[in-house]
């Protein structure tokens, strides 16, 4: 506009200046117009470096590192353009090379066996990957979004307690173990926790195993290398007739045999913790757990009909096929009753319940329930609540049911209601 105001000005000066001399007005309006072009083109000259530089803020504004100029051949707009292209090439690399890593991050977030969860400013869950939501055992849409005071979980009341940069070790059904670790990181210039969640059962138990299977092979080589010349001599005694000949030697020969019942039954208790550490690993078949439920029941009804304990079977009529070894699972069936049967003092009922849908198996009765100070210790070995227990009963279970990787618990839910849960 002040171009255009000037321009018209000199124009209508030169008209009444030059207005009696038409050579002078004609050189000076040509002069005005050559001017007024000059004018336009310092103006685009000005003009157009601006134009470029709000098309490039406008690119950069929207994230598009894709545009770029070309020189012009001007000097000082050719080093505009050519810092302005450098910018957009690094602005670009560092943006692909920024969302490789967040790609990266985001598949070994997704992948890692480790179980992981990060929360947002204000400790909901913003992000959960596959593996904690399959040690947490729960559905992606019943974490996400909720905040870990929401969820119930036994596991979210050790993370609550959890300071950042701190780890600990819980055992749940007094089996599964899992390390919990807590830390954060800076988002923005505000700190964001995130959960690691690591299952140690199976470390924890093989080494255990090893433990105690140590200890077991080394009492059986000593009980059996005693028992053994033992019973060889005392049996040899007791076959000697002329021993016996003399009058009064009935009661040594009564303790005699004594000795050896008694060495007998020390052989099968050192059996049986042998059995725990001996255990094959299981051939796998097709086999019907409800058929093999009602043979464990029927097998045991005589002795639970002593305590009077009745069997309730609440079991679908059409069988239910698991891949398992038949007889280390009827074993385990087996040993579990036993246990229910011990825990009834006098009168109950053991009832096993099958979901067909859930593929979920519990097996309740109504004894006195598990001591407070027990439930922890349930499935160790040589841990017992009975005065005469071994403590293998439960060990032997536990063995069985891990080898077959089924999930499973023990606890008393109420009264008279202890619950052995095994998911399929």
């Amino acid at each position: 506009m002040f171009v255009v105001i000037l321009h018209l000005t000199a124009l209508l000066l030169s008209f009444f200046i030059f207005k009696d001399n038409k050579l002078f007005f004609i050189i000076s309006e040509v002069f005005i117009l050559l001017s007024a072009y000059l004018s336009w083109q310092l103006y685009n000259e000005l003009i157009q470096p601006l134009k470029m530089l709000m098309q490039g803020t406008e690119a950069i504004k929207d994230r598009d590192f894709n545009i770029k100029f070309v020189e012009t051949g001007k000097y000082e707009m050719d080093r505009l353009i050519s810092v302005y292209n450098q910018m957009i090439d690094q602005l670009r690399t560092e943006r692909t090379k920024q969302e490789e890593q967040h790609f990266f991050l985001e598949k070994l977030i997704h992948t890692s066996p480790t179980g992981i969860m990060i929360l947002d400013y204000e400790d909901h869950v913003q992000q959960i990957n596959p593996m904690a939501l399959q040690l947490l055992n729960m559905r992606e849409k019943e974490v996400t979004g909720k905040s870990i005071n929401a969820i119930s979980h036994p596991v979210m009341k050790h993370v609550k307690e959890l300071e950042s940069g701190k780890s600990v070790t819980v055992t749940f059904d007094a089996v599964t173990t899992y390390k919990l670790q807590k830390s954060h990181f800076m988002d923005r210039g505000f700190p964001r926790h995130f959960i690691m969640i690591e299952e140690l059962t199976a470390e924890i138990l093989a080494a255990e195993k090893k433990a105690y299977g140590k200890v077991i092979r080394m009492m059986a080589h000593e009980v059996n290398n005693t028992v053994g010349p033992v019973n060889s001599i005392i049996q040899t005694t007791l076959q000697s007739q002329t021993i016996w000949k003399e009058n009064g030697t009935n009661n040594l020969q009564h303790a005699l045999q004594i000795a050896v019942d008694r060495n007998n039954n020390l052989n099968i208790f050192m059996r049986n913790f042998a059995d725990v550490v001996r255990l094959p690993e299981p051939r796998i078949k097709r086999i019907d757990l409800i058929k093999i439920i009602h043979a464990v029941a029927q097998l045991m009804s005589m002795k639970a009909g002593e305590k009077e304990i009745d069997f309730i079977c609440n079991l679908p009529s059409n069988p239910f096929f698991i891949d398992a070894d038949e007889q280390q699972m009827e074993q385990a069936f087996i040993n579990i009753v036993k246990n229910a049967m011990e825990a009834i003092t006098q009168k109950g009922s053991i009832t096993f319940s099958l979901d067909m849908q859930t593929k979920q198996l519990l097996i309740t009765d109504t004894g006195t329930g598990i001591p407070g100070d027990a439930a922890g210790n349930l499935f160790s070995p040589f841990f017992s609540t009975k005065k005469d227990g071994q403590g293998i009963g439960l060990t032997l279970v536990r063995e069985i049911l891990l080898n077959h990787n089924l999930t499973f618990s023990l606890k008393t839910v109420k009264p008279r209601q202890t619950e052995f849960f095994i998911q399929f």
